[in-house]
Formats: structure tokens, C-alpha cells, sequence
């Protein structure tokens, strides 16, 4: 039988997710590996073609 509506997260219950979440807010510096590497090409890109928004 599967646990339905139950998950547990020990960095939840740490606190260590709400202090990541924290931190990238107030830095603007993604603590994911996708939201790292989608930031940095960004960068590159409008480094690149001299994109200004």
C-alpha cells in the first residue's frame, strides 16, 4: 500500500530549504543546478549579442 498525501523532507524539516530560498532571494544567485546554469547562459548570451533590456 503507497503513502498517499504523506512525503517527508528532512531538509524541510531542518529549515535548510527556507534558508536556500532565503538566500536566492536576497542575492539573486539561484542555489539550483538548473537555475545556476540558466543564469549564467543568460550572461553569456547577452554578453554575446550586447542584448540590454
Amino acid at each position: 500500500m503507497g503513502k498517499f498525501g504523506f512525503s517527508f523532507s528532512l531538509n524541510r524539516l531542518l529549515g535548510i530549504t527556507a534558508a536556500k530560498q532565503k538566500f536566492a532571494r536576497q542575492t539573486g544567485i539561484p542555489t539550483t543546478k538548473d537555475g545556476l546554469k540558466r543564469k549564467v547562459g543568460s550572461i553569456v548570451l547577452k554578453a554575446l549579442l550586447g542584448k540590454n533590456k
